[in-house]
């Protein structure tokens, strides 16, 4: 019978992964939040300006969320300096 345990994992592997990781969806969401406005744009031209105002609207909050991870990975790397 398979049994549930814990895996230790050192915290310096975690918050390297997490510096490499940060940027990259913050890369990844950038490309998104510029889909999604580019999409916004073509339902305007088609007259579909609820649609279009929600695909604004997710595009903003891709930017919200960008903006929390640049501080998760702010904090970090300030971390990391400081010796943490």
């Amino acid at each position: 019978m398979a049994h549930a345990h814990p895996h230790e994992h050192p915290a310096g592997d975690d918050l390297a992964k997490l510096r490499a990781l940060l940027p990259h969806w913050i890369e990844h969401n950038e490309e998104h939040a510029a889909s999604f406005r580019e999409w916004a744009a073509r339902a305007r031209e088609h007259g579909q300006e609820d649609v279009a105002e929600a695909i604004a609207q997710a595009a903003q909050r891709m930017e919200d969320v960008n903006a929390a991870l640049e501080r998760a990975l702010h904090v970090l790397e300030a971390g990391r300096t400081q010796g943490g």
